[in-house]
């Protein structure tokens, strides 16, 4: 089992940055991969980011390609979303996800359905 919860979340303004967090427990932090999803109201659940278990590969949904970054710290047992020059579409809700047994990018990382954990979700709400 894997517990996962995500803060940093809030209302910030088109140009403005926020920081997300996702706190993990329940199981070694290092052993798999990540993911940042998000969903806005009446959308479905879409693929924001990835990074393997050592941080030494990502990947990007193009809408966030250079104004995001996803970081891990393992000793902290902690994902990071580092969001940058924010666009109103950029509201959602944002979740970190698990897959099970995924130490590398070597799955279909931008599919929901790969991921077996998820946190409860942060709110960014970006405003013009």
């Amino acid at each position: 089992q894997v517990q996962l919860v995500e803060s940093g979340g809030g209302l910030v303004q088109a140009g403005g940055s926020l920081r997300l967090s996702c706190a993990a427990s329940g199981r070694t932090f290092s052993d798999y991969s990540m993911g940042w999803f998000r969903q806005a109201p009446g959308k479905e659940r879409e693929f924001v980011a990835a990074i393997s278990w050592s941080g030494g590969s990502t990947a990007y949904a193009d809408s966030v390609k250079g104004r995001f970054t996803i970081s891990r710290d393992n000793a902290k047992n902690t994902l990071f979303l580092q969001m940058n020059s924010l666009k109103p579409e950029d509201t959602a809700v944002y979740y970190c996800a698990v897959p099970t047994a995924r130490p590398l990018l070597d799955y279909e990382f931008a599919r929901p359905d790969e991921y077996d954990y998820w946190g409860q979700g942060t709110q960014v709400t970006v405003s013009s």
